[in-house]
């Protein structure tokens, strides 16, 4: 090969190289975009449905990435023996997000999942029972319940007003645990929250929460705040420090001690006792909305029906 080629073909290779690579690069951080789109709790959780699906194939020899129908619906079978119904359209959906964090494309409507899904939906029925709200009375035993038992100050201060925020507010966990100092803004009325990204909010647009003083300053969330910042000295920062799993067992330790049964209470208890409680009192669907962040009517309506099971209850027209 005469040598005036060789320079030639070198910087061919060179070009077809750096080609590669900034195509490897693109994926890489296309794949790291997709996890960002979602909160990373939602990530977390998705990773973990996609191990326990990865395991299933592993120890029956089947493809898990990129999988096809006829295998997820067997999986679907196998989770149906030991699963709510609800966790495996959960396990559906982590499964075809990390597909397409991969790359690949997973046919989630594929008539063999579907009706795989409507069989055992027939079988189990698809009712989950989830875990009890906090109403108002039970939200009092447990103030009390801390005032009571709660030798540590720091701890009597910042739980009180961990609650009373988180039940107020209708916060998730995650947003409880993210809220800073900067986020707050004290007036008049109350107190303004800033919600900076939340799991219906994955574009970070925002979003603004307002809780009013109580009248009763014993259980006043915005009272209490004040307490738990000016006792601490809180500058900047997180107000809480804790992780979001804190909040579920800090709540069954009151629960407890107020003489609940924990078991049946957890980190959702708060967020579903305000909606709950907010309906019961009449408060409007999108008013209740408007303070959980919720994007449809379906939960909410479910907190409302809940808590008019009573109220609206037919035997209440019969007189015995």
């Amino acid at each position: 090969m005469p040598n005036i080629y060789i320079p030639i073909i070198n910087g061919y290779r060179k070009y077809m190289n750096d080609l590669i690579t900034d195509v490897k690069t693109l994926e890489l951080e296309t794949i790291k975009n997709l996890r960002n789109s979602k909160a990373s709790n939602t990530v977390r959780a998705y990773e973990a449905d996609f191990k326990d699906f990865s395991l299933f194939c592993l120890k029956n020899s089947l493809k898990s990435l990129p999988t096809e129908p006829k295998i997820l619906s067997i999986y679907l079978t196998h989770l149906s023996k030991t699963c709510k119904f609800s966790t495996l359209k959960r396990r559906i959906a982590s499964i075809k997000v990390v597909h397409k964090m991969k790359g690949h494309y997973l046919d989630s409507k594929h008539p063999i999942i579907m009706e795989n899904l409507l069989g055992i939906k027939r079988v189990k029925g698809s009712y989950q029972k989830a875990k009890k709200p906090i109403l108002i009375n039970d939200l009092k035993l447990i103030i009390k319940a801390i005032d009571q038992y709660e030798k540590k100050e720091f701890k009597k201060i910042r739980n009180k007003s961990l609650i009373l925020i988180g039940f107020s507010g209708g916060f998730r966990r995650s947003e409880l645990v993210n809220i800073e100092y900067e986020d707050l803004e004290f007036v008049n009325e109350g107190l303004k929250i800033f919600i900076k990204r939340s799991k219906t909010d994955q574009s970070g647009e925002g979003s603004l929460k307002a809780i009013p003083y109580f009248n009763n300053l014993e259980f006043c969330p915005v009272t209490k705040l004040k307490d738990w910042i000016n006792y601490n000295n809180i500058k900047d920062g997180k107000i809480f420090s804790i992780s979001d799993k804190s909040v579920a067992l800090i709540l069954k330790k009151y629960a407890l001690l107020a003489g609940l049964d924990p078991n049946k209470y957890g980190g959702h208890s708060l967020r579903s006792g305000f909606a709950t409680s907010a309906a019961e009192a009449g408060a409007e669907e999108r008013n209740i909305m408007a303070m959980t962040g919720h994007k449809t009517t379906q939960m909410v309506r479910r907190y409302i029906n809940e808590a008019n099971l009573f109220k609206n209850n037919a035997l209440n027209k019969i007189k015995i």
